[in-house]
């Protein structure tokens, strides 16, 4: 038996299951999402066994891209859960089938409660089909599972039509990298992008004159531990910027290295950034130029260097 071939086989079925699925997406969605973002209320998605783990998933890729949500487990639901909700909450309904007895069995108390209703269903024209306001088609042709019982395309259809949902409804917020790092801020990502250049920036910046010579050069980057030093002029400017590299290169191209000053062998046109600039910019920055340090400015308008930070100050920051 190739279970290789058995899985490419699963992926192939799947795949077609969700092509079909994508072709029953209509002007549902557009109410849905716009039912949503005015409602002043929030989701619940409910559902039992597979389709409640993709519930789950669902409601939690919600809360966490600016749309408030919570997962009721419908059996839980019929025994005291059903006191989450509120007049004007949106309850999206999964069950591939519609006739789940867990979910016909709260649909009664929804309308009371004066719940908004979607179903998310591979049976339109099911209990809960005819019950809710929008209707969200899940229908595949077959399960991937031999038997033809074990939830797999249809599980696969919810989980991707939830996605979709959740995208379209950060597309209609506008929702922003700065609004996502407010809600993962244990993640590396959420503290790189709530970090600020001047949280992490060193103003403790080396500095030699342009006329010292090499040997001072080489004091001060290695004593410094920076990788680097900022070039100072007669009147108290920076004018450029010496780095390992930049050390490097001198060595190689002069023959008379120990004569040569910071002015012969300094980069003059080196990168600054702003204080108030994410990590994320100045992450973006030294990779695009290939290089491992950034002089700080005090702000946007302002050229004068406050500061200096390194690809070493935002690794450490993410450990």
């Amino acid at each position: 038996m190739d279970f290789a071939e058995i899985s490419r086989s699963v992926f192939e079925q799947e795949i077609a299951a969700l092509a079909k699925v994508n072709t029953q997406i209509g002007s549902e969605m557009n109410a849905l999402v716009e039912l949503i973002y005015e409602s002043p209320g929030k989701v619940v998605v409910t559902g039992i066994g597979k389709t409640g783990h993709i519930g789950q998933k669902i409601a939690a890729s919600l809360a966490s891209t600016g749309t408030p949500a919570i997962f009721m487990n419908a059996t839980e639901a019929v025994h005291g859960d059903l006191g989450m909700l509120s007049a004007g909450d949106i309850v999206i309904a999964i069950s591939n089938s519609g006739s789940s007895l867990e979910i016909t069995n709260i649909l009664p108390s929804l309308r009371k409660i004066g719940t908004h209703l979607v179903a998310m269903t591979g049976r339109p024209d099911s209990v809960l089909g005819k019950e809710a306001e929008l209707v969200l088609n899940t229908a595949v042709d077959t399960e991937a599972c031999p038997l033809g019982l074990a939830p797999t395309c249809s599980t696969t259809a919810c989980l991707v039509m939830g996605d979709a949902l959740c995208i379209s409804l950060m597309q209609r917020r506008g929702f922003s990298s700065e609004q996502y790092a407010l809600f993962h801020p244990g993640g590396a990502l959420g503290r790189r992008l709530l970090t600020r250049v001047e949280d992490l920036m060193s103003k403790d910046v080396p500095t030699v004159m342009e006329t010292d010579l090499f040997k001072d050069v080489i004091y001060t980057v290695s004593d410094r531990r920076k990788g680097m030093t900022m070039v100072v002029n007669k009147q108290g400017q920076m004018t450029g910027i010496i780095t390992d590299g930049d050390i490097r290169r001198a060595v190689q191209g002069y023959d008379d290295i120990i004569n040569k000053t910071a002015l012969d062998f300094m980069t003059r046109g080196f990168k600054k950034i702003n204080a108030r600039a994410q990590i994320e910019d100045a992450l973006r920055m030294m990779t695009q130029n290939k290089i491992t340090s950034l002089a700080v400015t005090e702000n946007e308008q302002s050229e004068s260097i406050v500061g200096l930070i390194t690809i070493h100050d935002i690794i450490d920051c993410e450990k």
